[in-house]
């Protein structure tokens, strides 16, 4: 991995890291790979990395899975072959990579998948990595615990064939959500490789192995077969809603280049087509984490479908379990279709029959035909009660006795109504309905946002000689009494039980999940306030008023001050951390030589 890497090019120390060098001198393995990794063609190409660290940055490997008659489905290629899966996530690969037959997918279908990675795998390069997920937005940042698989299946009548009929899929599997760049990826490249095979899937992987980092916020170039794609993965800092673009410029180079206008999101509103009216009971259920089935006639429907119901509460993250494409041979299928306990909290995309029986009991079914888009303005489908589906020859629909909370937005209804009949095209009602979700995630969320930054002790109770206080406790209560005056209604026109709307979200696994980032947010701004309050002291004169022991200590804990910051990233300026070196070096000079030798080994490694 990294650190090895690291360790055999341990000679050349001057490319610079993304990050500034730790003020003890102290550099990560990661960084360094960092640092090759960012640039290159630079200068120090004796940082160059492994062969394959760059291509595992993007991809963990591409599979391809074929049609035996002897074995079913099977895993006939791994690329690079090096690449390591379990034997329980080879079959979920395999059953995950092809439509269930009734699905009757002729010619070409692109999905995509998610699946639990089996645990106890170390990844390499992880320190580099972690460094580039602190810059994501807060629904991009990667789950360890699962892997996505992008695929791209080809069924085609061959005579020359047992079974009458060619069936395979490349699939790349992948740590990152980036759905849109993956897509644009299998479309370029999959339709080739299905004429020439090995050799052609062998240059697809060296091209991705020279691809830069999936560094956020930067327009990236990625070569592959001839093509370059141009993209820009978005930061944190971006402002919700808002997507800079990334232009297509004309190179004289002879190299085509497309410009992707996004990594991550899909066609929101061809997916909401088919339950068009009920956007506004769909966003609800999404943002309380209930257990919602999508039954769709194919994985590409599916999958697409999930990923707009999960993308529908950005900016805040869908914090429980979700599957673009589920089948009855999922690993999970028993955990999650028993009827012994209530549904839990998940997002399943499925297209099997066999689900309209298995999930009848589920509380909020959503039906839908093919995903065409309307020439004429959707018809109004009812929300109908869960006791009429009883096949999946049921019609398209939301089967549900949920009531919402809040009233019905008529307005986004008439806009986009309006667009269809204006021949609108799809990309332009999709930014409407981003914007709409967008802000009504917003009205909801910013009342919580206010209240939790009350929760931060003042800043004239930070003692350099105490530990940082405290987070005062969330109290649901004090949180209720904020919204009269401070609630939704200052931003949203929408009328409705926002209270009961609020109560619920304070049980729900998305809550929970939002809580705790913004706990440990504040917890670290804290720590970086102490840091601060400590650097402005003058711990010299400090230390001469002290015995030995005391100031033996004082440097320790210090130096343990210093490593916390750099383990942790937190938010405090390089300025800040040189400035307590210099006192740490300080105090150490003023001591005993034999004191100084012991305490400059210590705690800098």
């Amino acid at each position: 991995g990294a650190g090895a890497a690291a360790g055999r090019r341990g000679g050349c120390s001057s490319a610079m890291s993304l990050r500034e060098r730790s003020p003890g001198g102290a550099v990560e393995a990661g960084e360094d790979a960092a640092a090759a990794l960012a640039e290159p063609d630079g200068p120090d190409r004796c940082l160059s990395l492994l062969p394959w660290d760059r291509f595992s940055a993007w991809l963990h490997c591409v599979c391809v899975v074929g049609f035996d008659l002897e074995l079913g489905q099977a895993v006939e290629v791994i690329y690079p072959p090096h690449s390591k899966l379990s034997d329980k996530e080879k079959t979920n690969i395999c059953y995950l990579s092809f439509p269930d037959s009734n699905s009757g997918c002729l010619g070409d279908t692109q999905f995509c998948f998610r699946f639990r990675r089996s645990p106890g795998r170390k990844v390499s390069l992880c320190c580099f990595l972690d460094q580039l997920d602190r810059d994501l937005p807060v629904y991009l940042k990667k789950d360890p615990a699962y892997y996505y698989g992008y695929v791209y299946f080809r069924q085609v009548r061959d005579k020359s064939l047992k079974r009458g009929y060619f069936q395979k899929s490349l699939v790349l599997i992948s740590k990152l959500p980036y759905v849109h760049l993956f897509r644009t990826m299998l479309k370029q490249i999959a339709p080739e490789y299905f004429e020439k095979s090995e050799a052609f899937l062998e240059a697809v992987c060296s091209d991705v192995d020279r691809w830069p980092p999936p560094i956020p916020g930067k327009i990236l170039h990625l070569p592959i077969m001839g093509i370059i794609m141009k993209l820009r993965i978005p930061t944190y800092r971006d402002k919700p809603g808002t997507t800079p673009i990334v232009q297509n410029i004309h190179q004289a180079d002879a190299q085509i280049s497309m410009a992707l206008p996004t990594v991550h999101e899909v066609d929101l509103f061809r997916c909401f087509c088919p339950v068009f009216f009920h956007i506004q009971m769909l966003w609800e259920l999404v943002l309380l984490g209930e257990p919602l089935v999508v039954m769709a006639p194919s994985p590409s429907e599916s999958s697409e479908t999930v990923l707009a119901l999960v993308s529908c509460i950005s900016p805040l993250k869908y914090c429980s379990d979700f599957r673009p494409y589920f089948t009855i041979h999922d690993s999970e299928f028993k955990e999650y279709t028993t009827r012994t306990q209530a549904p839990p909290s998940v997002i399943l995309g499925v297209t099997n029959p066999f689900f309209a029986k298995t999930l009848q009991h589920w509380p909020h079914i959503i039906r839908i035909g093919d995903i065409k888009l309307p020439g004429e303005v959707p018809k109004q489908v009812k929300v109908k009660k869960l006791k009429n589906l009883k096949t999946l020859d049921s019609k398209p629909g939301v089967y549900t006795s949920y009531k919402p909370y809040l009233n019905k937005d008529e307005e986004i209804v008439k806009q986009l109504q309006k667009g269809v009949q204006q021949k609108r095209p799809t990309e332009a009602q999709s930014v409407i309905l981003r914007r709409y979700f967008l802000e009504l995630t917003e009205s909801f969320i910013i009342p919580l946002e206010r209240y939790v930054a009350s929760l931060m002790p003042l800043q004239k109770c930070i003692s350099p000689w105490k530990s940082p206080p405290q987070l005062r406790q969330f109290s649901q209560d004090d949180f209720m009494k904020t919204l009269e005056k401070a609630g939704p209604q200052l931003t949203s026109g929408l009328k409705g039980d926002w209270i009961g709307l609020y109560r619920h979200f304070l049980k729900s696994p998305n809550f929970d999940g939002w809580f705790r980032s913004r706990q440990k947010e504040m917890t670290q701004k804290l720590e970086a306030l102490h840091l601060e309050a400590l650097c402005n002291e003058n711990l010299v004169f400090w230390s001469q008023k002290h015995t030995e022991v005391e100031t033996v200590d004082l440097v320790l804990k210090l130096k343990n001050k210093l490593l916390q910051a750099d383990r942790e990233q937190l938010p405090v300026k390089i300025d800040t951390l040189k400035k307590l070196q210099t006192h740490i070096n300080d105090i150490i000079l003023a001591l005993p030589d034999d004191l100084q030798d012991i305490l400059l080994k210590t705690g800098t490694t």
